[in-house]
């Protein structure tokens, strides 16, 4: 079993070209660092959509959640004035078994690709920007709700609490992320507690503990 992440860009095409340019380059650089870190492949197409696999499924929410932290922190040069993201990205994950070609993950199917693929169709009309499928209807259900409420509280990150939050997940104490981005570590925890830092450690636990059995 795996999970399959399938993902785009939204509002693309409303980026300006330079924009675009460095939101990929962020990704692709997240791409080559989680595959060191992990057990997970990617790949890019279309220019603003990608998939991945995830060997170790219990993963699958934290590296998104990463994913979404990375592009909610790019900053437009042309909007200097806003904290707010201009960049955002819609992840579909996709739970189960799979055959895929390392080399070509395009080639690869199975139901994870079936269930993340769809999902992620699905989610363009239903105004999701995480969502998660499995072939249990219980955790579906379960992850339903709990992923809603997570949309609603990274809707309203600012990109300093996306940056925050991006580097809590790759593991980074208060102290360490205050002395690399300059601040203090009051400064940092307020970000910290305005991104819900807690909430979202929560979740992350509660979705490691039911694909980790």
């Amino acid at each position: 079993m795996v999970a399959v992440l399938t993902a785009d860009l939204i509002n693309s095409t409303s980026y300006e070209k330079t924009f675009l340019k460095e939101v990929v380059n962020v990704l692709k650089k997240e791409f080559d660092s989680i595959s060191k870190e992990q057990d997970a492949l990617f790949t890019i197409f279309r220019g603003d959509s990608f998939q991945g696999i995830i060997k170790h499924p219990e993963g699958a929410l934290h590296i998104a959640l990463r994913l979404k932290a990375a592009v909610l922190k790019v900053q437009d040069p042309t909007q200097k004035k806003s904290n707010m993201p201009v960049a955002d990205v819609r992840i579909a994950i996709g739970i189960g078994e799979a055959d895929y070609n390392e080399k070509a993950i395009s080639e690869s199917n199975g139901e994870a690709f079936h269930y993340s693929g769809h999902t992620l169709d699905a989610m363009k009309s239903e105004n999701k920007k995480l969502s998660l499928k499995t072939g249990n209807e219980n955790i579906n259900n379960e992850f339903k709700v709990s992923l809603k409420f997570l949309d609603s509280l990274t809707d309203k990150w600012s990109i300093a609490s996306a940056e925050v939050v991006y580097y809590l997940l790759k593991g980074m104490k208060e102290q360490q992320i205050a002395d690399l981005l300059k601040r203090s570590q009051a400064a940092i925890n307020l970000r910290k507690k305005a991104a819900g830092w807690e909430e979202v450690q929560l979740l992350l636990h509660r979705f490691n503990q039911v694909f980790s059995k």
